[in-house]
């Protein structure tokens, strides 16, 4: 199966919909989708994108539950 760009993005929106559902109340929307653009940005150059969206959900999560949280904004 070729590399559908447009899916994989579909895929990591769903990721930022699914973590910013996931952590209402102890993160903002903003946190969680600077943790997955920090975690997307890993995978720039991967050869292989079958499995991106699955690792930046797993990436992304560790980040938000305290992981390297530096670059991520805080909520207001």
């Amino acid at each position: 199966m070729a590399y559908d760009e447009r899916l994989e993005r579909e895929a990591i929106q769903d990721v930022v919909n699914r973590l910013i559902a996931r952590y209402t109340g102890t993160r903002s929307a903003e946190q969680v989708e600077a943790a997955v653009r920090k975690a997307y940005d890993r995978f720039a150059n991967s050869p292989v994108r079958d499995f991106i969206p699955v690792l930046v959900e797993h990436d992304s999560k560790e980040l938000l539950r305290g992981g390297a949280l530096a670059e991520v904004p805080s909520p207001m």
